[in-house]
């Protein structure tokens, strides 16, 4: 009973403490920095709206005029639905952008350098004022948990959006969500069973 000594991967892995889940950026983070972002480079303000909207990688945001359809980190093309404000602030980008690139967030009439969005991302994040902890894969983590079941989505959705063809990954990643989510079921149930006692 133990671990097989041949495998010392596993029993590293059985040493180490268990890491609590990384924190996730407040909607207040998120706000400030689109809100910069609109005011540094309306681009910008497009990009990391996408971001945070609909998951989206920076490489993902590379795709032709067409930014609802999303690549996945695999090539995969996968459709993600935006809301109205959003499409609105594309469209209006859009107009501005074709003369200069059939690409959304290009200077040229090539794909943009996926180092444009991070390059953003580091001057805005600054000037936003939040965290310098925070990643540009931040804003996608916080869609994750944002869209999860605390808001009353369910997984497959919420990982079909992100462009996660296994649930399993993100279930680990975001085990922490399920559990908040878990505790609020339970209150419910029992919510349910005090009131039909007698």
């Amino acid at each position: 009973m133990g671990v097989d000594p041949a495998n010392p991967a596993a029993a590293a892995r059985l040493r180490q403490p268990k890491q609590a889940p990384r924190e996730e950026m407040t909607i207040e983070e998120v706000r400030a920095v689109i809100r910069t972002a609109k005011q540094f480079d309306r681009a910008a303000g497009v990009a990391l709206r996408l971001a945070a909207v609909a998951g989206l990688r920076r490489s993902g945001q590379r795709s032709k005029p067409d930014v609802r359809v999303a690549l996945t980190k695999t090539a995969n093309r996968r459709h993600v639905r935006l809301d109205a404000e959003t499409l609105a602030e594309i469209d209006a980008l859009r107009q501005v952008r074709e003369a200069v690139s059939p690409y959304l967030f290009s200077l040229h009439d090539g794909p943009p350098n996926p180092d444009r969005i991070g390059w953003w991302w580091t001057r805005i994040r600054k000037a936003a004022g939040i965290d310098l902890k925070w990643r540009l894969h931040d804003l996608r983590q916080w869609t994750a948990t944002a869209a999860s079941f605390s808001n009353g989505h369910d997984i497959r959705t919420v990982v079909g959006r992100l462009g996660h063809a296994n649930p399993a990954m993100p279930m680990r990643v975001y085990a922490h969500v399920v559990e908040g989510t878990d505790q609020a079921v339970a209150d419910s149930l029992g919510r349910a069973l005090d009131a039909s006692s007698v």
